[in-house]
């Protein structure tokens, strides 16, 4: 059983992806909007982020400890997941407005929703902290963690930063202050650092299944991609030349080219 230590490191590491959201919430403290350019773009930076942190990290590190099949299996499972958890929740999406008005039982709802939408993102963290405290990894604060873990970690956080920006859109149309918003982008990735603790306990004490761990949370995280982070970014960007396909590319390619350098270190 994995120690108390351990566990709030790897809590820590989701709590930072979680608060990295609450960073898209920012610019509204020096600017009244975004251009739909713009906001195409940064999903376009955090898709590329997260094809790249899924393919060059997770199946790169999955391939290294099992097989084509076994990572194909957990891909396969981790779409599956996805699909399943919104049916249950009939598909429902939350209108960031809704949160102002929310009690206590639509706040439940609500966290649950995006569980579905941020739960695979603390997955991906936690099975990348599976070598933590083992010889060979980095040392940080006198702690072995492994560099996928660092890799992921930043990865997210980049990634939640364009998250957190589209939560505070119609927030600022409603006047919600500042602060509220950055609370709301936070509170919108919370499940993040409970799936990674759950992920993270279940690769420790099942190791065999570890290329099955990664290649889920890479299934899940490119399907999300695919499923709704570039369907996002062309729905913004349709009033733009080409739907903003441009700004999606070039935002893609930026994510890549930022995140394919750290995946070799």
């Amino acid at each position: 059983m994995p120690s108390l230590e351990t566990l709030a490191i790897v809590f820590t590491a989701g709590f930072i992806t979680a608060l990295a959201t609450g960073l898209g919430a920012l610019p509204f403290f020096f600017f009244d909007s975004i251009s739909d350019s713009r906001n195409v773009l940064l999903w376009g930076l955090a898709s590329g982020i997260m094809l790249s942190a899924s393919v060059f990290g997770l199946i790169g590190e999955g391939l290294a400890v099992g097989t084509p099949l076994e990572i194909l299996t957990g891909m396969g499972a981790g779409v599956l997941l996805v699909l399943v958890a919104r049916d249950v929740l009939l598909d429902s999406d939350i209108d960031p407005r809704t949160y102002e008005e929310a009690d206590f039982k639509k706040l439940v709802l609500i966290l649950g929703i995006l569980t579905v939408h941020s739960f695979p993102e603390g997955i991906a963290i936690g099975v990348s902290f599976a070598e933590l405290g083992l010889e060979g990894n980095a040392q940080i604060f006198g702690v072995a963690v492994p560099l996928l873990a660092i890799f992921m970690t930043i990865a997210i956080s980049i990634h939640n930063i364009p998250e957190g920006t589209a939560i505070s859109i119609p927030l600022k149309s409603m006047s919600v202050s500042n602060w509220k918003m950055v609370w709301w982008a936070i509170f919108s990735s919370l499940p993040q650092p409970i799936g990674a603790v759950i992920a993270f306990l279940f690769v420790r004490m099942a190791r065999d299944l570890l290329p099955f761990g990664f290649g889920f949370a890479a299934g899940a995280m490119i399907y999300l991609v695919l499923s709704e982070f570039i369907p996002e970014a062309l729905d913004t960007g349709k009033e733009l030349p080409e739907r903003g396909l441009r700004e999606l590319v070039v935002g893609i390619t930026i994510g890549v080219a930022i995140m394919l350098p750290l995946a070799f270190i």
